[in-house]
């Protein structure tokens, strides 16, 4: 029975995850939306890669997890990595291409550029704190538009002169995206305008004072919009590679990573029949009131984790 490797990215607005061989080649992958319950998603994510792998020729014999909800899904799965978003970008990236220098990775509600240098990376910086410029920017202001946000791309080519929008601020980019619908732009103005001010709120927040060369890789699910590709090029002068899987490189890069440590677990497909249950509580042990959190299966404590001092291990248990 030959190894295979099953890496899980589980963001905010959507949930990846790949299964690759020994040779990083991807055996089976799928992409869907977290819809705000990273176990319920995950428990889906699953049951699709299992209808797409084949059982009889490899068997799963560990995971690695990466993104917001990492730590959580990490103890469902019983994970043998769990790795920041950074670590397993880099990863999978320089995996599929060696030469990369700079990655640019723009997602549903965050977005980052790491720097990377013989294969190493040297810098890093990444946006939390804004969805301006992000996928879910661009998702809000297509359905303002009324046009689907799969056709932003295709349509913002067509623009020959793209409208200046004020993209720093979420509330300011709709603002100003209205003003100029009603002064007569056109919607393939508006909408290159759009990817442009994408671009440009990147390179000016995640990229201020970052030195930009190439190769440069673009991915996330917002390296599927030409039109923002075609920004970058633009503003930076250089060519910019989209992988055909970008949008699937933290869970790539993951999975890598548990292919080359080696260190194997038990993996069985039927935890997404199992029932998970998260609780929450705060310890007044202390000033910290940390949060503890707990993780159930099927009613039984699996982990807990949130505790600053020693006064809150027991409300782990």
């Amino acid at each position: 029975m030959n190894k295979a490797y099953l890496g899980i990215d589980i963001g905010s607005i959507s949930t990846k995850g790949v299964i690759i061989d020994g040779q990083n080649r991807i055996l089976a992958s799928e992409y869907l939306w977290t819809e705000g319950n990273p176990v319920q998603a995950v428990k889906k994510l699953l049951l699709s890669l299992r209808g797409k792998f084949d059982p009889a020729s490899y068997a799963v014999t560990a995971v690695g997890a990466t993104g917001s909800a990492r730590r959580l899904i990490g103890v469902i799965t019983r994970a043998t990595e769990v790795k920041n978003e950074i670590t397993a970008h880099a990863v999978g990236t320089t995996t599929l291409y060696p030469e990369v220098r700079t990655i640019f990775e723009i997602g549903g509600q965050d977005s980052k550029i790491i720097l990377v240098e013989n294969g190493v990376v040297v810098d890093y910086a990444m946006n939390t704190l804004c969805a301006a410029g992000t996928g879910s920017f661009l998702a809000s202001q297509s359905r303002r538009l009324g046009v689907a946000v799969e056709d932003f791309g295709r349509i913002a080519l067509t623009s020959q002169n793209p409208t200046p929008i004020a993209a720093r601020c979420t509330v300011f980019a709709e603002s100003d995206l209205v003003h100029k619908a009603q002064i007569g732009h056109s919607r393939e103005d508006i909408i290159a305008g759009l990817c442009k001010a994408v671009v440009t709120n990147y390179l000016n927040n995640v990229g201020k004072g970052k030195k930009i060369v190439g190769p440069i890789v673009f991915q996330g699910g917002v390296s599927k919009n030409v039109g923002v590709t075609k920004a970058f090029e633009a503003a930076t002068g250089l060519p910019v590679i989209v992988d055909p899987n970008g949008h699937l490189t933290g869970a790539f890069g993951v999975a890598v990573i548990v292919g080359r440590k080696g260190a194997e677990r038990p993996f069985d497909f039927g935890l997404a029949e199992m029932e998970f249950v998260t609780k929450g509580t705060n310890c007044d042990g202390c000033a910290n009131h940390c949060e503890i959190i707990r993780v159930y299966q099927n009613g039984e404590l699996l982990d807990a984790w949130g505790n600053k001092c020693e006064k809150g291990v027991s409300r782990t248990r």
